[in-house]
């Protein structure tokens, strides 16, 4: 999972991306974009390890990117460098502080919103003009992609995001354009240490997914030893990091589970989308995999603990054996059968 974070100058966003990836430095990164990749934090691994006792850990990974641009660098470049990323993190400034304007949460999130869907008009525009020119040169054009194209040039013209659209968004033949608007986004509002509360904004907080962290106080948080944290998290009634509650919004916000493959060898995680069938999951973890697919053996993580192993689990008859169609389940334990 690749999630880009974006949001207007003095937002928080260099704290945000520190905090969420433990990535701190003193050297000025000016100009440069930045890359952090953690773990995703799963407590069912450290169970599953008690249960296999496997030589080798792997848990699902997720990229934070934080593009920058210089200021000879026009401002679109800034949007080119996030065309591949899963989703967005839109950080709005939400604390107050010597020398700075007022916060104005909702204005900020327009701003953003507005060069997200000027981007994609230019690119929706310039696109039709090419099947226009296609056309006029005899070429054949693919109709229902002029059709998509007409109907997203009419919502963005009208100041809508993709993203409003799921259908439209994810559109096959749309695929290959990576339309900004049509991203998912998660709206995340940088408060003051003293500040849990989302500002009152029907509009937005209706509309969009929203989440609420104190950027500066996770910074803290995050340089801190397990213990520190532990009081930390305590005396300011924190329920769970920063980087836990963002992952866990991404996934909801992306429509993600996770299953898991395990034996003595190797404890993975493998991450897929809710409603994946059982065929496509094995595709994730090896082509041949889902080529040769024969069947699924499936034991659920809330029977493999209430039974303490694989082998009670059987016996208790909680192992099943599914088809290509079995539609996995989040916390499944799987071992796919195949032959190529």
């Amino acid at each position: 999972m690749k999630l880009g974070i974006i949001g207007l100058p003095g937002a928080g966003k260099s704290t945000i991306f520190e905090a969420l990836t433990k990535s701190f430095t003193d050297t000025p990164h000016k100009g440069e974009s930045r890359i952090g990749t953690i773990r995703v934090p799963d407590e069912r691994m450290g169970v599953l390890t008690n249960i296999y006792k496997p030589k080798k850990t792997v848990y699902t990974q997720v990229e934070y990117f934080l593009p920058r641009i210089t200021d000879h660098q026009k401002e679109q470049t800034i949007w080119t460098l996030i065309r591949d990323f899963d989703a967005l993190i839109h950080v709005i400034r939400n604390f107050g502080g010597y020398g700075l304007a007022e916060q104005s949460p909702y204005n900020d999130f327009l701003k953003i919103e507005q060069e997200l869907i000027l981007s994609d008009l230019v690119a929706v525009e310039k696109r039709l003009e090419r099947l226009d020119l296609n056309k006029k040169r005899g070429k054949k054009i693919n109709r229902e992609e002029l059709l998509l194209l007409n109907e997203c040039l009419k919502n963005l013209e009208n100041e809508n995001p993709l993203r409003n659209f799921p259908d439209l968004a994810s559109a096959h033949l749309l695929k290959g354009y990576a339309y900004i608007s049509a991203k998912p986004m998660l709206v995340l509002f940088n408060n003051e240490d003293e500040d849990d509360r989302a500002p009152d904004i029907k509009n937005l907080i209706d509309k969009e997914k929203c989440l609420v962290l104190k950027g500066k106080l996770e910074h803290e948080l995050a340089q801190m030893s397990d213990e520190e944290a532990k009081e930390f998290m305590s005396e300011f009634n924190i329920t769970g990091s920063a980087t836990d509650r963002v992952i866990k919004r991404s996934y909801d916000l992306l429509g993600l589970i996770s299953f898991f493959t395990a034996s003595e060898k190797e404890l993975r995680a493998w991450t897929i989308r809710k409603g994946t069938k059982a065929v496509d999951a094995a595709g994730t973890i090896h082509s041949d995999m889902k080529r040769g697919f024969i069947r699924a053996e499936v034991v659920s993580y809330d029977d493999l603990t209430a039974a303490g192993a694989f082998a009670e689990a059987r016996k208790k008859g909680n192992v099943r054996l599914e088809g290509k169609s079995y539609l996995v389940m989040d916390g499944d334990i799987i071992n796919f059968r195949f032959n190529v």
